[in-house]
């Protein structure tokens, strides 16, 4: 099966910004959650989390959505908690960034042909959106896909992930399923899937660095 741009851009039609409002009132259960963080911690971002990364990069990460430590309260995705660490020092190796992470967004550290969005653009109570809101959202995502010229490459840190780009690649689960390490052709993109970079997929062993590291090594090679 084949997907182009167009039909792509033809699946987003209703989404007309790269991220929400940050007072975006779609989901109500998020929007309760942010302002009694709001009210709890007012320094911290706590807001939809735009996308990182030059919007000409080939490559483009999804993520679940926010953590609470972590972009919800610097306001840059994956900056500030362990699935951060591991990301970005993969993206260093692989040379996809450059500089130094010091886990703030002001640290100076770039991203090189590579960007970063989430599925969910708001952190949800116990790291966990509902179905509905990862519906609702979907949207600013497929704006973000369509608005990428040089898109080539997607990786699905998840299984949310993943389902949430099947939609605007317009494939089926039955046709891309999820797996560590799968990579699925649609159109002129490659969806390359892996298990969430989180603590407790790492501390559990379901996620290695070895195993992590593989799915960006192989982006890189398709890329050269």
């Amino acid at each position: 099966m084949t997907t182009s741009r167009s039909e792509v851009a033809r699946s987003s039609r209703q989404a007309p910004t790269l991220v929400p409002d940050r007072d975006c009132p779609l989901c109500p259960r998020l929007v309760a959650f942010r302002e009694a963080n709001r009210a709890r911690e007012p320094s911290w971002h706590n807001a939809p989390v735009p996308p990182f990364g030059d919007i000409k990069a080939r490559l483009l990460i999804v993520g679940l959505a926010p953590g609470m430590q972590g972009a919800n309260r610097t306001g840059r995705p994956f900056t500030g908690d362990y699935a951060g660490d591991l990301l970005y020092a993969t993206l260093l190796e692989y040379g996809f960034a450059k500089g130094t992470y010091q886990a703030r967004p002001d640290d100076g550290m770039k991203l090189v042909d590579c960007r970063i969005a989430n599925a969910v653009h708001c952190v949800p109570p116990q790291n966990k959106p509902l179905p509905v809101e990862i519906n609702t959202c979907r949207p600013f995502l497929v704006t973000n896909l369509e608005t990428m010229p040089k898109l080539r490459a997607i990786v699905a840190l998840g299984r949310i992930a993943h389902d949430s780009v099947l939609k605007p690649l317009k494939l089926k689960a039955s046709q891309a399923p999820f797996g560590h390490g799968a990579v699925h052709q649609a159109g002129r993109f490659k969806l390359y899937d892996s298990y969430h970079c989180s603590r407790y997929n790492t501390n559990t062993g379901v996620l290695t660095t070895d195993m992590f590291r593989s799915v960006f090594a192989k982006v890189k090679a398709d890329l050269d």
